[in-house]
């Protein structure tokens, strides 16, 4: 579950730039469209993307649930941090709705304990308890609000300040929870959900650097020599079977992804700048 920091003016003003015909409206309240419509495909593209990621995620969801309610509990925890990468790269706009979220993502804290449920509730009874028993009813209820989460995605209006402002939340979610480890607690498998989050960022970069490029193209090659150098660091730590326990990182470990995000972010959040003009 994501723990948004407040959007740098650079953000804010594409926001704005992206605004449909040049009125005069706050970040919050941008239109979909820019008043000659260049950014109508990187929209359209992105939906597609997001939309094809939450079927994958409805899909695992699915494998993953009928693991837990047949009692498979090594099958469970297998499928547990593969089907979450799905969630964690179209988060943009699975966030858009406030009330499913919580139901799928919400972490022990972050709702009340009559009202936690979803995948962290079941990754406690796997990887910490260790079984199946009694978490049945929180698969059934999960595969429902993923159900729910998929037919309601089709209403999202992506608008060009989601694509801006997704890409910012996606970093700043890794750089809060997931490379200190708090995100995935019982099972520790952190790398997975951090690896996705700068994997949907990396995709929003991608359909917005043609327009980067032709306004400042070194900078545009600054963004691509970090993100190399973050999936590098995530391509280090793993293996066949997939990626390492955050537990089995070292602090030098530790200090480098974050180090490497943070060296992310901040070129990447110039882009606003860069595209207004």
């Amino acid at each position: 579950m994501s723990h948004k920091k407040i959007l740098t003016a650079s953000v804010l003003s594409l926001a704005t730039l992206l605004a449909a015909c040049g009125e005069q409206e706050t970040a919050t309240k941008a239109t979909p469209k820019t008043a000659d419509g260049q950014f109508d495909q990187v929209v359209a593209d992105y939906r597609d993307y997001a939309i094809n990621e939450l079927d994958a995620f409805t899909n695992k969801t699915e494998a993953f649930t009928t693991a837990v309610k047949e009692g498979d509990l090594e099958k469970a925890k297998a499928l547990y941090a593969p089907a979450r990468m799905h969630y964690e790269r179209a988060e943009p706009i699975a966030e858009v709705f406030g009330d499913l979220d919580p139901k799928i993502d919400a972490r022990a804290g972050d709702v009340k304990e009559s009202e936690w449920g979803g995948y962290h509730r079941i990754e406690q009874g796997l990887f910490e308890k260790g079984t199946t028993k009694g978490y049945e009813q929180y698969a059934e209820q999960l595969m429902q609000d993923v159900h729910l989460l998929r037919a309601k995605v089709e209403t999202v209006d992506v608008t060009p300040e989601l694509l801006v402002t997704g890409a910012t939340d996606l970093l700043n979610e890794v750089s809060t929870s997931k490379v200190t480890g708090e995100e995935d607690r019982y099972s520790h498998t952190d790398l997975y959900d951090f690896a996705a989050n700068v994997q949907g960022a990396e995709k929003i970069y991608q359909l917005l650097n043609p327009s980067l490029m032709k306004q400042d193209d070194a900078l545009s090659k600054e963004i691509a020599a970090r993100f190399e150098d973050v999936n590098a660091l995530l391509e280090a730590k793993k293996t066949e079977k997939g990626y390492v326990l955050y537990t089995d990182l070292s602090k030098t470990d530790v200090k480098q992804l974050s180090q490497a995000i943070n060296e992310l972010a901040e070129p990447l959040s110039k882009m606003g700048i860069v595209l207004e003009g």
